[in-house]
């Protein structure tokens, strides 16, 4: 099995540190393929970042399908550009929030996210609201910019941990899920440092992806994930025109 890990920020590194984390619970004989979108934001916070990084990906997407993948992996917490992706692609296609915040829901009646910034946290509580879950999590903002997880003298993680220990202490959580694929590396020891469920994104999007797979269920092509309609796109769009018109 060939799980496309695409990082849709252009930050290497956290691309790198998100395959190592998938590598680690992929089952024996699942290869994870590692890319990193090639234009776009460094990191992505917000609404206005996702958007800007959405053709990046597609086109990552797009471009390794010759090559062959059976589901592929959105590597950011935002979800970023998964429903189109969703009818971009012919395999499974997962996201980090939705996959785990399916996750917790399995293991805690009540469970909290915790993210990066103030305006990350309002996009994710929204998709919470979507995915269901609204009524079991609370979405918490640790006031970390994204890329500061990858600078271990900026203080970052000590910002997380207070926040998980609010979380715990007032939200009554009983697992937290990590609201940032920068944040993958820290789920083992933050559970072993609280002794609850925690949930990392990266990890529950491969089972989820694998789970599909071996189960032999792809995204229904039928009304919203259909394939793009065959049309004409314009100027530096022009390239990502779903397939050519006929003459």
């Amino acid at each position: 099995m060939r799980l496309l890990l695409i990082n849709p920020n252009t930050t290497v590194s956290m691309t790198e540190k998100a395959a190592i984390a998938a590598r680690a619970v992929a089952s024996a004989g699942t290869e994870i393929i590692a890319a990193t979108s090639q234009m776009g934001p460094a990191s992505i916070e917000g609404y206005y970042d996702g958007a800007i990084a959405v053709p990046g990906m597609l086109r990552e997407l797009k471009e390794r399908q010759a090559a062959g993948y059976d589901a592929a992996i959105i590597c950011c917490f935002d979800d970023t550009g998964l429903e189109a992706a969703r009818m971009l692609c012919d395999v499974p296609v997962v996201g980090l929030c939705e996959s785990a915040v399916a996750t917790a829901a399995f293991l805690a009646q009540r469970f909290s996210v915790v993210t990066t910034l103030e305006r990350s946290r309002i996009l994710i509580d929204n998709l919470v609201q979507r995915y269901g879950m609204g009524g079991r999590a609370k979405v918490r903002a640790s006031d970390i910019p994204v890329l500061e997880l990858e600078d271990s003298s900026s203080g970052a993680i000590g910002k997380l941990r207070a926040e998980i220990e609010r979380a715990l202490a007032d939200d009554g959580a009983e697992a937290i899920v990590l609201g940032c694929a920068g944040m993958t590396d820290l789920a083992r020891e933050l559970q072993s440092i609280y002794g609850v469920p925690v949930v990392d994104g990266v990890a529950a999007a491969v089972k989820q992806a694998e789970a599909l797979v071996s189960l032999g269920l792809s995204t229904s092509k039928r009304s919203s994930y259909a394939s793009p309609l065959p049309k004409a796109f314009s100027g530096t769009m022009r390239d990502f025109a779903p397939m050519p018109l006929l003459a």
